[in-house]
């Protein structure tokens, strides 16, 4: 690819993350989101867990905010029902097809604590159509993630409490050893489908007790081992158009 070639337009930023202890960044390639990967968020999403093999939607990397530090995002447009998703992310170092689950760990570059947003009325009214999730999923500001802690200062994340707060009380509180499928599971099954790139993310689903945020609420959501993120919604800046 011709780096110096002409644009007709402005390109897109690169959209990157911190790595906790370095200069270096992240740079975000593909945001991969597996659904309904522990049982009790299953079942109060209204399936069985005991049927559905991994399946997973994607976020566009504009959808990343990086909550190194405290963060502000705003409330999204067209929807009355934004709701916080705690989440393990696993960041890929390495790229591969069809990888082993035997191999898989050896493709993460490193860990962090991230949410999924959603725009629950606009995912759960797109599900029950047969359509897309897109609008529910896929917007920006979607995906605050902290800072990724690499594998060989934190070490592979396999169990490890998970706790989301609002406003100081607990919503979220499980153990990512109850994944349905493990991180390298994940990693296995993803590449059968599609080759892994270094920059892509994984977000490896969440526990049960999902629920709505307000314009004012502070989410704090904490890994044990990584670094915690805190994010506070705030009311959304109407842009000039251009």
């Amino acid at each position: 690819m011709n780096n110096q070639m002409d644009l007709a337009v402005p390109a897109s930023p690169l959209y990157s993350l911190t790595v906790h202890g370095s200069e270096k960044r992240f740079p975000v390639n593909r945001i991969f989101c597996v659904g309904r990967n522990y049982a009790a968020h299953a079942r109060e999403m209204g399936k069985d867990p005991e049927r559905d093999p991994p399946f997973f939607f994607m976020k566009p990397a504009s959808a990343i905010v990086d909550a190194s530090a405290p963060v502000s995002v705003p409330y999204p447009s067209m929807t009355s029902n934004y709701q916080y998703e705690i989440e393990l992310v696993v960041a890929v170092g390495k790229g591969g097809f069809e990888i082993p689950a035997s191999q898989a760990l050896n493709h993460v570059f490193g860990y962090a604590v991230g949410l999924d947003m959603t725009r629950r009325d606009l995912q759960l009214a797109a599900r029950d159509a047969g359509r897309p999730w897109e609008f529910g999923k896929s917007f920006s500001n979607s995906a605050p993630v902290g800072a990724l802690h690499p594998v060989g200062k934190a070490g592979h994340v396999t169990s490890a409490a998970i706790e989301l707060t609002v406003n100081g009380s607990t919503r979220q509180a499980s153990d990512v050893a109850k994944l349905i499928w493990s991180t390298a599971e994940c990693i296995a099954h993803l590449s059968l489908h599609e080759p892994l790139r270094p920059g892509d993310l994984i977000m490896t689903g969440t526990p049960e007790g999902v629920g709505p945020v307000v314009v004012g609420d502070v989410m704090r959501g904490r890994i044990d081992g990584l670094p915690e993120v805190v994010v506070t919604v705030i009311q959304q800046k109407m842009e000039a158009a251009q």
